[in-house]
């Protein structure tokens, strides 16, 4: 490992519990997803014109990798790869298609917040150079120190919102600029008022390369930007740095064709409220204690992600206590869905995206029974699947307190009412699903 990486992040293994085949867990934290959610509501609400997610996340969720339909296949390897080296090699190119090697300008060496906690998030800008448009229909991330570089999310910048982000780069010392939850800047970012950027592609344990159907992409136009935002953990240091990192993202490009379906990415959230198990107590097994800790450990918009989408998901607006947890969405314009991504971190069990629940016309659209947070991965429908107004899909996650005594991460840490956040002892429960808008 290069740059004073520490080595390889071994992999800890799981005694099946109960149905639970998992094998593993990685020494790692948590993938930010957060960034797709929406935060005004409806939480679904879509970016458009240049908000066209370039997710290549057809590999995502804080794990992208190859489409694929199997949620079971065993993971690539990430955590034994060379330092600047892919997590596998690419697949061949195809017709029309060419790769596009990026990488940080520098080596960086994170550093904890001041306000706390284990993880750091970094975003740093990457300029492609790109003189016509393109469209994305891959993408592969090579986290170059592993050992710390647990989670990244790329996303892209059109042009009329480039100038905002060069100057958040200018005015910030250092490589970069910290960034919780999506890009950091006003006016390019992910999220409510501030959208102007598109998210490309998650990278988290177990990804490979993100393929998608070649009358499949997310574009870029000339003169975009690369955001690369990466999620540090330095829980195994005890929050010292852990030396410098200098990771880079290949794109696989097309100049598309007038068939080209331009993809978007569609997060589907459910609240997190794990109580401490039965036989565990301490100031953070109460829900109040743990917000307030994410909240100083990630500013307040992450931690009033918790209340917030209790009242967007449960009526009446009340928390309720326990492993599984479930959010209704409705469908908000006419779409094809192409593809689904479960998302949660260490705790995580199963995750589960149903159409229209509770009646005749019922359809999973995405069942990962048996999640492994070192496996995550995007997997494609047999067939896609046409929605629209009046349609309804509903997310569920189920987490388990218990692992936390299994995992030797999360046993340095004192137990805790487990809250939607971005750290490693924090949980999320997302379903990303890609899809591409239709006009009727």
């Amino acid at each position: 490992m290069s740059n004073g990486a520490p080595g390889v992040v071994p992999r800890y293994h799981l005694p099946p519990d109960d149905d639970d085949r998992r094998t593993t867990k990685q020494d790692g934290i948590c993938p930010s997803v957060r960034a797709m959610r929406k935060s005004d509501s409806p939480r679904w609400k879509f970016a458009a014109g240049a908000m066209t997610l370039v997710t290549a996340f057809a590999a995502v969720a804080a794990c992208g990798s190859d489409a694929d339909n199997s949620a079971a296949r065993p993971a690539a390897g990430p955590h034994s790869m060379h330092a600047g080296a892919s997590s596998a090699p690419a697949q061949s190119l195809r017709a029309g298609e060419r790769f596009l090697d990026l990488k940080m300008a520098e080596a960086y060496t994170p550093t904890a917040p001041e306000g706390g906690g284990t993880d750091e998030y970094r975003c740093q800008v990457i300029d492609p150079g790109l003189t016509k448009t393109a469209f994305v229909t891959g993408t592969q991330f090579a986290p170059e120190n592993v050992a710390i570089a647990h989670h990244a999310i790329v996303y892209a910048v059109p042009p009329d919102r480039a100038a905002l982000v060069r100057k958040q780069d200018a005015k910030t010392p250092g490589l970069g600029w910290q960034c919780f939850g999506g890009t950091g800047v006003p006016g390019a970012d992910v999220e409510g008022d501030d959208q102007g950027a598109t998210w490309v592609d998650t990278w988290a344990p177990g990804a490979t390369e993100t393929l998608l159907d070649q009358d499949l992409g997310f574009k870029l136009g000339p003169g975009s930007l690369i955001i690369l935002q990466i999620h540090y953990n330095l829980l195994a240091t005890d929050g010292k740095p852990a030396g410098s990192d200098r990771s880079a993202v290949r794109l696989r490009l097309t100049d598309g064709t007038p068939q080209t379906r331009e993809l978007e990415t569609w997060s589907l959230d459910a609240p997190t409220d794990l109580p401490c198990a039965a036989d565990e107590s301490g100031p953070l097994c109460d829900r109040t204690a743990s917000i307030a800790d994410v909240t100083k450990r990630f500013g307040p918009d992450v931690g009033e992600s918790a209340d917030r989408q209790v009242e967007e998901c449960n009526p009446g607006g009340v928390p309720k206590p326990g492993n599984t947890q479930t959010c209704d969405q409705k469908v908000p314009a006419p779409m094809t869905l192409f593809a689904g991504f479960g998302h949660m971190h260490l705790l995580g069990r199963a995750i589960k995206v149903e159409l229209n629940p509770g009646t005749p016309n019922t359809k999973v659209v995405l069942d990962v029974p048996q999640f492994d947070f070192d496996n995550q991965r995007l997997m494609k429908l047999p067939s896609p699947v046409e929605i629209g107004p009046g349609d309804t899909l509903r997310v569920t996650c189920t987490h388990d307190a218990r692992l936390r005594r299994q995992l030797p991460q999360l046993k340095k840490l004192p137990p805790r009412y487990v809250v939607w956040g971005d750290g490693t002892s924090d949980e999320m429960c997302t379903g990303i699903m890609t899809v591409s808008p239709r006009k009727s």
